[in-house]
């Protein structure tokens, strides 16, 4: 019913940058929150950003000051800017959305996820 699909992933050296982006498409009526998780290898999913259709922005302390998270609530396309990039920010990165369908019905949902590895 609703698709989340990520790019923008890749290798970069520490100290560098990443753009990630995520489109949401399907049986969309709106989408309320929007946001960016991430998995290490060995590790739980853990929260990186969200925004909310109001524009409400909130992020894990980890990545505070180095990270942007930005939205078009048109498009239905969430961004995840990523600078001053450290090895630890290595993981693969999840698109989450809270997706009101076009029935009414609400749908949480997650993108196939997109790797991004910080080494030199």
């Amino acid at each position: 019913q609703v698709q989340l699909a990520e790019s923008g992933g890749g290798l970069v050296q520490p100290g560098g940058s990443l753009r990630l982006s995520c489109a949401a498409s399907g049986s969309i009526f709106s989408i309320n929150t929007m946001g960016w998780y991430r998995q290490a290898p060995g590790k739980e999913r853990e929260f990186v950003a969200s925004i909310t259709s109001g524009g409400n922005l909130n992020y894990a302390d980890s990545v505070k000051g180095r990270f942007t998270i930005s939205r078009d609530n048109a498009k239905n396309m969430v961004w995840l800017q990523m600078n001053s990039l450290k090895p630890e920010d290595t993981a693969v990165y999840f698109c989450n959305a809270d997706v009101k369908l076009k029935t009414l019905w609400p749908l949480n949902t997650w993108g196939q996820g997109t790797l991004v590895t910080v080494s030199s």
